[in-house]
């Protein structure tokens, strides 16, 4: 394995060790991959994310051994361009896309990736959610362009899938630091209400249901609605709500919910599920921050592959995920945060403890980007 290596174990946090390997360019080794399980190896999804990373980089080395249980990943350039993917439906859009949109800046060529299967359903991020806050937050570290941009074509619930979407983005050379460290109030509530294969009446129930609960708070509320029909629907019926508060200072703190699969439990009723997901987000403002927990990790490495500067961001309570991440980052970039813990004074009306982060970027400079 030589020096350059990593090797883990175990088939946790599977994606951020290959997306990290990829962008430092190290070999790594994950072993013991479910070797206790009855049914032992990788999953379908798994193997699904390995053929994409294949797909945009140029040379990478994969070698899994019989079993399943064993990977090893020598990571080749990220090549990008034109790029097509069935993601495995026992994952949504958002798994594959989280890990994309942490790879694309770095192509040699604008990533343009079409991906086909489950647009949206309760266990992964949704793409209408990475669309609304993931973006904007990459925006301002300075990627940017005419072709940055994430379009639903179909949607599709789980179980059966039947969604695409089409993800373009531009390439950089740097990564511009940040300086993220005071939110603001909130200014407005955005929000999409989406339906298929149901009756278009569950969109609007949804969204009443949830201005129920958030009109108390703020007046400037808009929850488009989103029925789509026909060959656009997708495989299974369902609905769901994605909701993103907006501060002056243009973070943005998201929340959302799905209906249950078909044929996984019991139903749920639109009107709980708006007030549910409404109650969710005023929960996601009070643990506040400049980036939602959802974003908390691509936030990190972004400030990590900043130039040579030091950038600030405040965020909520790290998840432990976001955690995990920060000792592969330490693994793979010899990156070290310094965390501080902030209180916020009871007087203030900033909900709960926050976290500054502070790093020095590692200077990323983008090798695979074709000088012009």
């Amino acid at each position: 394995m030589g020096t350059h290596g990593l090797a883990y174990d175990g088939c946790n946090f599977f994606r951020q060790r290959l997306v990290l390997s990829t962008l430092s360019g190290k070999r790594v080794k994950i072993k013991n991959i479910r070797s206790k399980d009855d049914d032992p190896g990788l999953r379908d999804f798994e193997a699904s994310f390995i053929r994409l990373l294949d797909k945009v980089t140029n040379g990478s080395r994969i070698e899994i051994n019989q079993t399943g249980t064993v990977l090893f990943y020598q990571p080749g350039l990220l090549s990008g361009g034109p790029v097509e993917h069935d993601c495995n439906t026992q994952r949504s859009i958002g798994y594959y896309l989280e890990a994309l949109l942490m790879l694309a800046p770095f192509m040699k060529t604008p990533l343009r990736a079409t991906l086909k299967g489950v647009t949206n359903d309760p266990l992964d991020p949704t793409v209408d959610l990475l669309k609304s806050t993931a973006l904007p937050l990459m925006k301002t570290f300075g990627i940017d362009g005419e072709g940055f941009d994430l379009k639903v074509v179909k949607r599709g619930m789980a179980p059966g899938g039947g969604g695409e979407v089409v993800f373009t983005c531009p390439v950089r050379r740097t990564i511009r630091p940040v300086q993220l460290t005071d939110p603001g109030k909130i200014k407005r509530i955005r929000g999409v209400a989406y339906s298929v294969r149901v009756s278009p009446q569950m969109a609007n129930r949804l969204v009443e249901s949830t201005r129920s609960i958030l009109n108390k708070f703020i007046p400037d509320i808009y929850i488009y609605t989103d029925h789509m029909k026909g060959a656009n629907s997708g495989k299974s019926p369902g609905f769901g709500l994605t909701l993103v508060a907006e501060t002056l200072n243009g973070s943005f703190l998201s929340a959302e919910m799905s209906s249950t699969p078909q044929g996984q439990g019991g139903p749920i009723l639109p009107e709980d599920l708006g007030r549910n997901c409404a109650k969710m987000l005023l929960e996601e403002v009070y643990r506040g921050g400049c980036v939602d927990s959802s974003n908390q990790s691509l936030a990190l490495l972004l400030m990590t592959l900043g130039q040579q500067d030091v950038s600030k961001v405040l965020l909520g309570p790290l998840s432990p995920y976001t955690i995990e991440f920060l000792r592969h980052i330490k693994d793979f970039f010899q990156t070290m945060f310094k965390i501080e813990v902030q209180k916020p004074s009871e007087d203030e009306r900033k909900g709960g403890d926050k976290v500054l982060m502070t790093c020095v970027g590692v200077g990323y400079s983008n090798i695979n980007k074709t000088i012009k």
